[in-house]
Parts: C-alpha cells; structure tokens; sequence
C-alpha cells in the first residue's frame, strides 16, 4: 500500500514537473532569431530586477564609502556615483540579453520605432533624459547645493535621470525636469562654496551721527555667530532719503545660506534694540502738505 502511495506521489511529482517545464518553454513570440519563452521573460526580468539592486548598492558604496575618503564634495561624489550606476546598468542589460541568447540585431527594429516615438509623443522624457546627463557631467548644479530656478528656491536634494528634487525651506518637496537647468537661467547660491554675502538695509533720522550708527551696525554684525569675521562685515552709507540717512550693512555667512530671512530677522531685533539702548531715532516717511486754496469757502 505505501509502496502505491509513493508511486502516485512520484507520478503526480513527474507531471508536475513536465507541466512546469512545457509552460516555461512556451514561445510568446520571436525577436529577430531568437524565440522569446515564458521561462526566458521571468529570467531576463529577475536579472534586470537584480542588476538594479546591485548598481544602486554599488552606487552607495562608492559614494559613502569609497569617495568619502577623498577631498570631493557631496554634490560632486552623487554626480560620479550616479553617471557609474548608469554606465554598469547599461553595460549589464547587454551582458545580460547576450548571455540568454538575444538576438541583439533585432533591436535595431525596436530602436526605429523608439525614434518615431520620441519624434511624436517622447520629446520632453528625451530632453529631461539629456539634460540629466548635462547636469552629472558639466554639474552646474549639485546636490547640496542652494538654487533658484523660475519661482522655486530650495537646497538639491537628488539629482535623477528625469528631474531633480528641490527641497524649500518649507520642507515641501518639488520636482523640477531636468530641461529647466539647461534652458532657464539658474542662480546657484553654492556653484564655488557656500560663503555668501546679505545686504540688509538700515535707515536713521537725519540728526543722527553716521559714524555712530557704523559702530552700532558693525558691532552688531560682528556679535552675531552666524556672520563670518573673514571676509569682514562692513556698513555702506548708501543714499540721503526722503525721511532718513540709509545704510547698507553688508555681512558675509556660510551657516544661513538656506535661511537668509532668519539671519536678517534676529539682525534686525539686535539693531533695534541697540538703536533705543544708544538713543538713535528711526523716523517715520514724512510729507509736507501744501493747501493753496478751498478753505475761504469752508470757512464762510
């Protein structure tokens, strides 16, 4: 009875198995001469899953390992770590293809047609695609870096094949196509190194002594941890206004340069603070009114 049992069991295992193989060699269609399989799809789609997971560890490797070691930026080891991933992703979907026997001519087909598609319908995701590569290789841009492009203003955080993500100081998360890097002027506040200079304006009534308020300002600036001493801070008397004497207290920092408002703000409370401590008088906008005629009416 067992000896039955194990029998069916075998038989049942041998059909099993005949049927696994018959659907895995069941043709779908040809490319060129080679026939494309159920058994061949599920294994160039394991493989390409496989290489993608393989070139993105590489690309971590590289950039957090093995560039971190170096003297290079972070925006400049994303950018070699990323064109890396493409070149083995490329590399390895050929090896891939050729080593389950594609017929690799017959792509030539599928290339014609690609090209018509770009022609009519895949302009922007080429251009987008391009223009990604302009930017890991000419890097006008990087991550890290703080940009404005049209109305966005944000710090890099990733740069794709399609688009990069921009990061305002709102924490709100903004994909930009790559093509706006290439065809829009871009104002990269970080392109040669994160010092950068603010212009604050100041304004004081007109009896007050100019080099008084110099001292005050620079004082100031000079106080404040997020000013940098080197290059020194300095106070322009900018122009003689219509209510005040205006200054421009010109300040150099690397810490806000995602933040100028902020810096400018607690600028700001300190000179105010400074100004009612030392007596100094910020005036409000005067007009001087002439009234030629009207009243003799009113007052009749």
């Amino acid at each position: 009875m067992q000896d039955n049992l194990n029998q069916v069991a075998k038989e049942k295992a041998q059909s099993f198995i005949e049927w696994f193989q018959e659907l895995m060699n069941y043709s779908l269609f040809n490319l060129g001469e080679s026939q494309l399989t159920v058994g061949l799809i599920l294994t160039l789609s394991i493989s390409f899953v496989f290489l993608f997971i393989v070139t993105e560890w590489i690309r971590r490797f590289m950039v957090h390992k093995v560039l971190n070691r170096y003297q290079i930026d972070t925006g400049t080891r994303q950018s070699i770590g990323t064109m890396v991933k493409y070149i083995l992703i490329l590399a390895g979907i050929f090896s891939i293809l050729q080593t389950n026997g594609i017929d690799l001519s017959a792509f030539g087909i599928l290339a014609g047609a690609l090209g018509v598609g770009i022609g009519f319908g895949l302009q922007n995701i080429t251009n987008n695609f391009i223009s990604g590569l302009i930017i890991l290789f000419e890097q006008p841009i990087k991550v890290g870096d703080r940009i404005e492009v049209g109305d966005v203003t944000g710090d890099v955080i990733k740069i794709s094949a399609r688009s990069t993500m921009i990061v305002t100081n709102d924490n709100i998360s903004i994909i930009v196509p790559n093509s706006q890097f290439i065809d829009s002027q871009v104002i990269n506040w970080s392109h040669n190194d994160r010092n950068i200079r603010f212009n604050f304006a100041v304004g004081v009534s007109y009896k007050e002594n100019p080099e008084k308020v110099k001292a005050i300002l620079m004082e100031v600036a000079k106080a404040h941890k997020g000013v940098l001493s080197v290059p020194e801070p300095d106070v322009l008397f900018e122009d003689y206004g219509d209510s005040s004497i205006n200054f421009n207290l010109r300040v150099w920092t690397s810490e806000y340069i995602n933040r100028p408002k902020i810096l400018k703000s607690q600028l700001y409370y300190e000179i105010f603070r400074r100004f009612g401590e030392e007596g100094v008088e910020i005036p409000f906008p005067q007009r001087d009114l002439h009234l030629r005629s009207g009243f003799e009416n009113i007052s009749k």
